[in-house]
């Protein structure tokens, strides 16, 4: 088996978390313990993705059609109960996945039923789960593969970058918006912030120590004096959730898989089911019960050490230390809780915490990333309820546990996982594209491939016409609702091409659901550090076509026949009948740095 390609192999900064098991890289019949699957064929990881009863089970075509005309399909990803057809073998040898010392078996599993092969070269495979890596190492990745990571999602998935970006856009935004995160110190550097805030607060205060870049528990205790506080550094010091909402007279937080599969536009994902883990003690808010970390903490490889730990094999049951997310939604709901308004809640933390990743991912994206097609990124944030049913965000991982030990786990993850690869639309490559040597990064803006890959060359009016309108409706000082309503007036090729891939994908979310855009996503948009175009035109299009989604189809559709995608089918003709505004708005123009010479040929 050769290496990955450069970087894709090195440690991440946040170690991959852990609810259900400290790992499973030796568990797949035939896998070494560093988790190399060179001498593992096909069949074995088949035996294991695949029972006995596989003649019985439903066969599903192997690649899933696009809603419209002139544009590639899919890979189908299957469940367990399914059976995918094979591809003509010009095809099916196409399908290699590059494996790591890190991809989890329900990957694997998913990946062998739709009839991926193990790669052996570091240039033919499709896609990859692995380790984070530098942002320098992501100009590695070529056109057509995908990997599970973005470069800079560090920023949200390391705890101290987290609080670093979520006070940031505290400050910027204000506190009514984003207080969903307990108070937090990251020191040494805020050693003087602590001190003041330890002296103003109550004698009885509780304080959560972490370090910024670990995982399962590991560093982590609770604190009531200054005395207590670890001497080494860096390390996360917050205020600790002291009355949090109990089930049984204990405490649990929430795991909520969360995939974004673009930046620009954003567009992100919750998983409808999850898993809630509790601690397996009773809460206690004693001063002498802080040392015990069954009480106080959450973590499954925390507490399955506790000889009092009771595993839950229902996905349907409220019974033992570990229930599915769908089932505390009933028993809250049996409670008379509004279980829809915490998830609407919930919603809402998400979307913003994103956002504070954004400008960080967005410009490395740009810088280092050949097409965003090539990324994407699953997120598992740990959320607390307070006694008040409010969400709080704990933290984001990076590399969310998928280790699948019980039924349970089973259930819930294999089915997000199947959902994810369908949504994440791997295409087919040409053969050129698998034999050619690494091109240079293009500036393609969308992941459709094929007719809808290329837009028009720059010297072209179209392309002119592209950026000017852009530049319009970024630089507008105080935007109105009927002035962004105007960009789908007169769509451009650009603009279709991205309102058919965020359709397509939508078609094809299973379990997920998207949360951004939506018809309510312009109240977002002022939380971006900057503007992007693109999510103007996916929240309005969202906000015009959510309740006739159908009309909006039927658009796309027709635009997609006559070739409007290519730039062939457009009469520029109705693009220069906009206002004069469009083009000739002085700070527009200024802006993206169009001479006299090119707006006296567009008129």
């Amino acid at each position: 088996e050769e290496e990955l390609p450069d970087g894709l192999d090195e440690s991440c900064s946040q170690e991959e978390d852990d609810e259900d098991s400290d790992s499973d890289a030796s568990s797949v019949t035939g896998v070494s313990s560093s988790g190399s699957m060179a001498l593992v064929s096909g069949n074995c990881i088949e035996c294991l993705a695949q029972p006995a009863e596989a003649q019985e089970k439903v066969l599903k075509p192997a690649l899933v059609s696009s809603l419209f005309p002139n544009v590639p399909p899919t890979i189908y990803f299957s469940t367990r109960d399914e059976r995918v057809e094979k591809l003509p073998w010009e095809q099916r040898k196409l399908l290699r996945w590059k494996m790591c010392t890190v991809t989890p078996n329900i990957v694997k599993q998913t990946i062998v039923r739709s009839h991926f092969r193990v790669s052996k070269k570091s240039n033919d495979w499709l896609g990859c789960w692995g380790h984070h890596m530098k942002s320098s190492s992501f100009r590695a990745i070529r056109e057509h593969q995908k990997l599970n990571h973005f470069p800079g999602s560090f920023q949200i998935g390391r705890k101290d970058r987290l609080w670093r970006n979520l006070l940031k856009m505290q400050a910027r935004c204000g506190k009514k918006e984003f207080n969903f995160f307990p108070q937090s110190f990251i020191l040494p550097q805020d050693i003087k912030l602590l001190r003041k805030a330890w002296e103003e607060g109550a004698s009885r205060q509780k304080w959560i120590v972490k370090p910024p870049a670990s995982a399962r528990g590991i560093g982590i205790q609770v604190i009531h004096k200054w005395s207590q506080l670890p001497k080494r550094r860096p390390l996360l010091v917050q205020r600790y959730l002291h009355k949090p909402y109990l089930i049984g007279g204990r405490k649990f937080d929430l795991r909520i898989y969360v995939y974004v599969t673009c930046y620009d536009p954003l567009r992100v994902y919750l998983f409808k089911d999850g898993l809630v883990r509790f601690a397996s003690c009773k809460y206690s808010s004693s001063m002498k019960s802080l040392s015990n970390k069954f009480v106080h903490l959450t973590n499954y490889s925390v507490n399955k050490k506790n000889t009092e730990y009771k595993s839950n094999s229902d996905e349907t049951a409220c019974q033992g230390h570990k229930w599915a997310l769908k089932a505390l939604w009933s028993y809250l709901t049996q409670k008379g809780v509004n279980s829809e308004a915490i998830w609407e809640k919930i919603k809402d933390i998400v979307i913003k915490t994103i956002i504070a990743s954004e400008p960080y991912v967005n410009s490395l994206v740009k810088m280092y990333v050949r097409r965003p097609y090539c990324c994407h990124e699953l997120f598992g944030f740990d959320i607390m309820l307070d006694e008040n049913l409010k969400p709080w965000i704990l933290e984001v991982n990076i590399s969310p546990s998928l280790h699948s030990n019980s039924p349970l786990d089973v259930s819930i993850k294999g089915q997000m996982i199947r959902d994810l690869l369908n949504l994440a639309g791997f295409l087919l490559p040409s053969m050129d594209s698998v034999a050619s040597k690494p091109q240079t990064r293009s500036g393609s803006t969308c992941s459709l491939g094929g007719a809808l890959e290329e837009k028009p060359k720059p010297a072209s009016e179209h392309f002119i016409a592209e950026k000017m309108k852009k530049a319009y409706y970024l630089t507008q000082k105080i935007p109105d609702q009927d002035f962004y309503s105007s960009i789908l007036d007169i769509l451009t090729p650009d603009d279709v091409r991205i309102l058919v891939e965020t359709e397509d994908e939508y078609s094809r979310c299973g379990q997920f659901e998207r949360v951004f855009p939506t018809h309510i996503s312009m109240r977002y948009l002022r939380f971006f550090e900057q503007p992007r175009y693109f999510n103007i035109l996916v929240t309005q299009w969202e906000l015009k076509y959510y309740l006739k989604k159908h009309k909006g189809l039927e658009l796309l559709k027709n635009w997609c026949v006559k070739g409007y995608h290519t730039g062939a089918g457009a009469d520029l003709a109705q693009m220069w009948s906009l206002p004069k505004s469009f083009f000739l708005q002085k700070s527009s123009v200024q802006s993206n740095g169009f001479s006299k010479l090119e707006l006296g040929r567009l008129g």
